[in-house]
C-alpha cells in the first residue's frame, strides 16, 4: 500500500480523529460483510494507513471491533432513553410494547447485532486485560443506563430485574441474529426444501417473544413471592 501523503498524527485531536476514522471505516465494512470477513489488511487499505500504523491506535482487530460495539451500544442506549417513555397502559400491554421496542430497535442496528453475536466467541479472544477491563466497564455502564430506561417504562421492575431482562435480551440476540441471517448455502437449502424454511422466524419475532416470556415470567414470580 502506498503511504504517499501520509501525515503522522501528532496532537491528541489528530489522534482522536484518526481513531474515529478507523472506527467509521470498520462500521462501513460491517455494512457490507460479516465480522469474520473484516481483516486488518483490508481495513488498513480502506483507511489509507499501513497495518502497523493502525495497530498504533488499536492493539488488534478485535479491539477495534469491541470499541465499535461499545459505541454502537451507547447509541442504542440513547435511542431507548428517548423511546421508552412512561405510558398509561395495563402491565401486559407495557410488557408487549417493551419487548417489541427492544427487539425492533436491535433489528434496526445490524452492525451492533453482528458484533454482539461475535462478542464472546471471537472478539474477546485477542485482547489484553486492560482492553477487556475498558470494554466490560463501558458495556456495564451502558447496560445500567438501559436498565434505568426499562425501569422507567415498567416500574414494577427493580434494577436487578431490569439487568436480568437485558442479559437475556443480549444472550438471545447473540443466538437469534445469525439464525435469522443465514449463509448463502443455507438459503440455497431453503430454496430446495421450502418446508425447512417455513420453520424459520424473523429476528424481531423470535427475540420479542423471548423478551416477553422472560419479563412476564419474572413479574409473575415477583407477584407470587409478594403474595406469600
Amino acid at each position: 500500500m502506498s503511504t504517499q501523503g501520509f501525515k503522522r498524527a501528532r496532537t491528541p485531536a489528530q489522534r482522536e480523529h484518526r481513531r474515529h476514522s478507523i472506527l467509521a471505516t470498520t462500521a462501513s465494512m460491517l455494512e457490507q460483510m460479516p465480522v469474520a470477513e473484516v481483516s486488518l489488511n483490508e481495513l488498513s487499505r480502506r483507511v489509507g494507513l499501513a497495518k502497523s500504523n493502525v495497530l498504533n491506535y488499536f492493539e488488534s482487530r478485535e479491539a477495534i471491533l469491541l470499541e465499535l460495539l461499545d459505541t454502537e451500544m451507547e447509541a442504542w442506549a440513547d435511542e431507548l432513553d428517548r423511546e421508552l417513555v412512561s405510558v398509561s397502559a395495563l402491565q401486559g400491554q407495557r410488557v408487549s410494547l417493551l419487548s417489541r421496542t427492544l427487539a425492533t430497535s436491535m433489528d434496526q442496528r445490524p452492525v451492533m447485532c453482528d458484533l454482539i453475536a461475535a462478542q464472546t466467541a471471537v472478539l474477546e479472544r485477542n485482547i489484553s486485560t486492560d482492553a477487556t477491563l475498558l470494554h466490560k466497564r463501558r458495556i456495564g455502564a451502558t447496560v445500567a443506563r438501559i436498565g434505568e430506561s426499562v425501569q422507567r417504562f415498567l416500574p414494577e421492575l427493580d434494577s436487578a430485574d431490569a439487568y436480568e431482562i437485558l442479559s437475556i435480551t443480549l444472550l438471545m440476540a447473540s443466538a437469534v441474529w445469525p439464525q435469522a441471517h443465514p449463509t448463502q448455502a443455507v438459503l440455497a437449502a431453503y430454496e430446495c426444501a421450502p418446508e425447512i424454511a417455513g420453520t424459520q422466524r424473523t429476528f424481531t419475532d423470535a427475540l420479542g417473544t423471548a423478551i416477553n416470556l422472560a419479563t412476564t415470567g419474572l413479574l409473575a414470580q415477583k407477584a407470587g413471592w409478594a403474595s406469600r
